[in-house]
């Protein structure tokens, strides 16, 4: 099996799999530039990080407890980005739907 065939073989693990760690990864840009920057920033990098996680962002706002600081909204973001992926993971494993890694011999 070729590597192209691993990867297309899997394309329903591996595309919403690297969807969700760049929005992982986003979340956390945000949160660091968030310290540099004002909200209403006209950065282009900023822009793109908060365009790229607000959709996940302001629900984990609304539910998010208000004893937690605005600030700490994206990573809060974050750890439920990484639970969805960790979720993911498992189901696709216990349906048999994983790639499995070559059995050498």
């Amino acid at each position: 099996m070729g590597s192209q065939d691993i990867w297309w073989s899997y394309w329903y693990f591996h595309i919403p799999n690297y969807f969700l760690s760049l929005v992982f990864y986003c979340l956390f840009g945000r949160f660091f530039l968030s310290f540099f920057l004002p909200p209403d920033s006209r950065n282009y990098i900023y822009r793109s990080f908060r365009w790229l996680t607000e959709w996940i962002y302001r629900p984990v706002a609304y539910i998010t407890p208000s004893a937690i600081p605005p600030i700490l909204i994206a990573p809060v973001a974050a750890f439920w980005v990484a639970a969805l992926r960790v979720v993911l993971f498992m189901v696709l494993y216990q349906l048999g739907l994983m790639p499995r890694a070559p059995v050498a011999g």
